[in-house]
């Protein structure tokens, strides 16, 4: 059994799809399992958040447990405590750990001397639990993953990341499509692609098109995350990668668009895509709490 769970390299292929198959269990009958009855676990919050807040309090509460929702101004983190200590301190008290927060490496000191669960909730590197819902998503919409073309869209982030671990995990053709000045890092493309099961592969391109051509998801995240001094030159690098309908009519005919929200419609987005009838984006959001319950039972109990 995995002891944490912070870039989603720690599954198998065969886990990844065991961990979906109980995702999908969860998600016909949210109260299926009591799995952390009588358990609590900290959700700690150095970052704001919408549907990882709520979707983890609410996971933990459905499985029976008590999540106890910390930000980081009421951890003595934000006076100097260090996080050797306060891992140390909160694994005395809780059955896991979950931390959205800015640096990788401040998850991976964390989860170095917890003696309890670690779970990235959201790193600047990695975002595994949102590749966990879009995975669910799209295996309900398409039943099989192996084989399946994802084309990302934009900016090669830390959902570019885990788009490429975990999708190349599934079996899946992974495209990242991104201008040469935003690609991802190197050595997560290397893991991917050692990493691949099945059909796994990994492709990086700059032309949006030719991601797409033949692809059953279109994918794409905001462009300019809040403070970014480099605003206006990253949309303008990026304005050829923006998902409209032309593009969307490239890709296969049943093909679907996911964006991990929030999104900025008529920037990375056209509002007509976002909203209209190939968009799985709503089913996408909901099935963060159903992946993220199974994540959390197969964790904490086993």
């Amino acid at each position: 059994m995995i002891r944490h769970f912070l870039t989603g390299e720690e599954l198998t292929g065969a886990e990844l799809g065991a961990l979906l198959d109980r995702a999908a269990e969860l998600k016909a009958d949210r109260h299926a399992s009591r799995a952390l009855e009588g358990r609590s676990v900290a959700l700690v919050f150095e970052m704001p958040s919408t549907r990882t807040r709520v979707s983890f309090e609410v996971g933990v509460t459905e499985l029976g447990g008590h999540p106890v929702v910390l930000r980081s101004d009421e951890l003595q983190i934000s006076r100097g405590e260090s996080i050797r200590d306060t891992a140390t301190v909160l694994s005395r008290f809780v059955h896991a750990i979950c931390l959205r927060t800015g640096p990788h490496s401040t998850l991976t000191e964390l989860a170095e001397h917890s003696s309890v669960p670690v779970v990235n909730m959201l790193t600047r590197d990695h975002h595994p639990c949102q590749a966990l819902a879009d995975l669910l998503t799209l295996r309900e919409r398409f039943g099989e993953l192996d084989g399946l073309r994802l084309a990302y869209l934009g900016d090669g982030n830390n959902v570019a990341h885990s788009l490429m671990v975990l999708g190349a995990k599934a079996g899946m053709d992974v495209v990242i499509a991104t201008p040469g000045e935003l690609v991802p890092h190197p050595l997560v493309g290397q893991v991917a692609g050692a990493q691949a099961e099945g059909s796994g592969r990994i492709t990086l391109t700059q032309d949006p098109a030719a991601a797409v051509d033949g692809a059953a998801a279109l994918y794409t995240d905001v462009w300019v995350s809040m403070g970014d001094e480099q605003a206006e030159a990253r949309r303008e690098a990026l304005a050829p990668y923006a998902i409209d309908q032309p593009l969307v009519d490239r890709a296969r005919e049943d093909a679907v668009v996911l964006h991990c929200l929030p999104a900025h419609p008529g920037e990375e987005i056209s509002a007509k895509v976002l909203y209209g009838e190939r968009s799985a984006v709503w089913d996408q959001a909901e099935n963060r709490l159903h992946a993220q319950k199974a994540l959390l039972e197969l964790l904490v109990s086993g």
